[in-house]
């Protein structure tokens, strides 16, 4: 398959195509750190020494986990952990005439996460379907505002989940970019959109994915996922038992892959190239393609649940611009400037914020009868 990249943006692509050839290790990044006392590895490394101190940071890592829980505050210590986040990350919900305040005379843009956020997370990932409510809601969100559904699920599989015409879709961590035919909201100066600064590693993924489904088949619960330009080794069904096991079948195989790294999520490990490029990127293309660049009246808001998504909310808070929404009912670190607790809550603020982009509508042309 040849490299696609329809939208010619010269300064977005030379980053999407430094390649980190051999020279980075292959976990660039902490791991997500509960909030709390827990202390976690300051990076995984794929030394057998390590994998013991890996499993728990993983378990920790875990929202619903024994040891995540244990990890946390109790009593009233909990209680004022969680009032001193929220005082911090506040609802988004409880904030909104605030943020509808500062998005005035300004255009919203919205990108949202899709597990976690616009559907509930399952233990099976093929079975994470967003509910009839939640699809209206972003097909009106989407007839008002610029819509991107930012996931790591490869493009098709998003797409199918959530089948709306008219968004923007950022598939395998935003390494899969299309947008809609007929675009509703860009700007004249906006391009079509196509992009894929990862696909000389598609053979290479394939390669992997085929290998992780013979390397894992051991261990029951263990679903290998093909994402096109990432693989997901879901271990949500995984006994906690075997996943020492999981990680050591996971390490021998990307031994062999220098140019692959691996980051973790949700119940999930993550198998990506090592290219600068990560859902912030995606984030700061797509504002391109829609030709708001250099806009200073536009507002980005993006909503997500996983640690992959604070590459995003830390580009909007760099940026000083839009802001970010972490989906959580437990408190931890992030780069987010609001928080919502859980998918329905997502729902909610969308249908809100779908009510007063009408009443704005309604004022507007009333004063312009007048």
């Amino acid at each position: 398959m040849t490299k696609q990249n329809v939208v010619p943006v010269e300064a977005v692509a030379a980053i999407a195509v430094a390649a980190v050839a051999g020279s980075s290790p292959l976990f660039p990044y902490p791991p997500p750190r509960a909030y709390g006392r827990r202390k976690y590895l300051s990076q995984l490394e794929l030394g057998g020494g390590r994998i013991g101190a890996w499993v728990e940071s993983m378990k920790a890592s875990s929202p619903t986990h024994a040891k995540a829980t244990a990890a946390l505050p109790s009593g009233d210590a909990a209680v004022d952990e969680q009032s001193a986040w929220v005082v911090r990350h506040p609802s988004a919900l409880n904030k909104f005439e605030q943020i509808m305040s500062a998005s005035k005379g300004k255009q919203i843009v919205m990108f949202m996460d899709y597990d976690g956020t616009l559907s509930p997370i399952v233990d099976d990932p093929d079975s994470a379907f967003m509910s009839d409510a939640m699809r209206e809601a972003v097909r009106d969100v989407a007839r008002y505002f610029p819509t991107a559904i930012v996931s790591g699920r490869c493009l098709d599989k998003v797409i199918n989940f959530v089948r709306l015409a008219d968004l923007y879709y950022a598939g395998s961590h935003g390494m899969d970019i299309k947008g809609p035919t007929k675009p509703r909201h860009a700007k004249a100066r906006a391009k079509p959109v196509l992009f894929q600064p990862a696909s000389e590693f598609l053979p290479m993924i394939d390669a992997v994915h085929k290998a992780l489904l013979e390397r894992t088949k051991s261990t029951p619960g263990a679903r290998v996922e093909n994402n096109k330009f990432c693989v997901s080794v879901h271990f949500r069904c995984v006994d906690e038992k075997s996943w020492s096991s999981l990680f050591e079948q996971v390490r021998c195989v990307l031994k062999e892959y220098p140019k692959l790294r691996l980051t973790q999520g949700r119940k999930v490990l993550e198998i990506r190239p090592t290219i600068k490029w990560d859902k912030g990127k995606a984030l700061e293309f797509l504002l391109e393609s829609l030709g708001f660049a250099n806009c200073t009246n536009v507002m980005p808001v993006y909503i997500g649940d996983d640690r992959t998504d604070e590459d995003a909310f830390k580009v909007l808070r760099d940026r000083g611009q839009g802001f970010g929404i972490l989906v959580s009912k437990f408190p931890k670190e992030t780069n987010a400037t609001y928080s919502l607790q859980e998918p329905s809550e997502v729902k909610d603020f969308l249908v809100r914020l779908v009510e007063w982009k009408r009443l704005s509508m309604k004022a507007c042309s009333k004063v312009q009868v007048a």
